[in-house]
């Protein structure tokens, strides 16, 4: 699950954070594989040209088609650099996204009026998640799979009904 809870026990009074981020399936050292991999893959026709003048006619749309492989998964990262904080405090919730430009979203509210809906159709997503609360309604997890946004709303509602609890 590309989601985490954690118990903040130096804080005292039973504060949890919540942290999300979207799944990555091609990590750092599988991305050197792959563009190590099209290189060689892509140069091997090559090979038969080394020491002819074809070799420098086509020696550059090789190197241009694995620098955009190169650009393309750098994009996709870039692209895929936002976190989620959700903070439950006993009194308090507070959310903050960091976007992939590094501009960052912030949201509160009293916990107790805090509610967290799931959407199953007619968000942006099937299965869309939202907190509300303080006169206000923001998304969480919209980045996650439709499966990981239901078990994500299923612990969302948990946690925060154990807050009203007495």
């Amino acid at each position: 699950m590309p989601y985490q809870w954690s118990d903040n026990a130096d804080s005292g009074g039973g504060t949890q954070r919540l942290t999300l981020w979207p799944h990555r399936s091609l990590p750092r050292a599988g991305f050197a594989a792959v563009i190590l991999g099209c290189f060689t893959a892509i140069t091997l026709p090559l090979y038969g040209l080394l020491g002819t003048v074809l070799l420098w006619g086509m020696l550059p749309f090789v190197l241009m088609a694995v620098a955009a492989l190169w650009w393309g998964l750098e994009a996709s990262y870039k692209s895929g650099d936002i976190e989620e904080n959700l903070v439950l405090a006993p009194t308090d919730l507070h959310l903050v996204r960091r976007n992939p430009g590094g501009d960052t979203q912030e949201w509160h509210c009293n916990a107790y009026w805090a509610r967290a809906t799931l959407h199953a159709k007619g968000g942006p997503v099937p299965n869309y998640v939202t907190l509300s609360g303080n006169g206000r309604e923001v998304e969480i997890g919209a980045f996650l799979s439709e499966d990981e946004r239901k078990a994500l709303y299923d612990d969302l509602s948990r946690r925060l009904a154990g807050r009203m609890a007495p």
